[in-house]
């Protein structure tokens, strides 16, 4: 083997480590995904049964209700529609009714999203951006002091 030879093979075999390296970077990645959903646009969708997503909205008046231990049903609107969603665990001390919030879980079989986490905003001048976002769009929410 030339030295020119050598040299172009360990310039190949560094370019191909580096192209299964990037592959299974944007592999792994493309796993940890997860889409961001209206209300609206998670009823429209075709969601497969246990793919891993996030939906926001407001949490809808008056479906809150309390089961056993931790466990938590309520439903998340944006004005035009709502999914009903499970969670077990410990909500967040702002979370409410009529408040911003973003819930991040899995498709249930029976349609229910059930979430792993839930965020509510923290303030009352925040509220996260996909769903303030996606509520102005809807016209229903609205920038406080406007």
């Amino acid at each position: 083997m030339t030295r020119k030879q050598k040299r172009l093979s360990v310039i190949g075999g560094g370019l191909a480590f580096l192209a299964a390296a990037a592959g299974l970077t944007f592999y792994a990645l493309g796993q940890k995904a997860s889409y961001f959903y209206m209300p609206e646009e998670f009823r429209a969708a075709t969601i497969a049964p246990g793919q891993r997503i996030r939906l926001g909205g407001l949490v809808e008046e008056g479906s809150v209700r309390r089961g056993q231990g931790a466990e938590v049903a309520f439903s998340v609107t944006d004005g035009s529609a709502s999914v009903t969603v499970t969670y077990t665990g410990i909500l967040p001390d702002l979370f409410r009714e009529g408040q911003g919030v973003i819930t991040e879980g899995t498709v249930g079989a029976n349609g229910v999203f059930v979430a792993d986490s839930v965020l509510a905003k923290h303030d009352e001048t925040y509220m996260p951006k996909e769903v303030a976002d996606g509520l102005k769009e809807k016209g229903v929410w609205q920038e406080p002091g406007s």
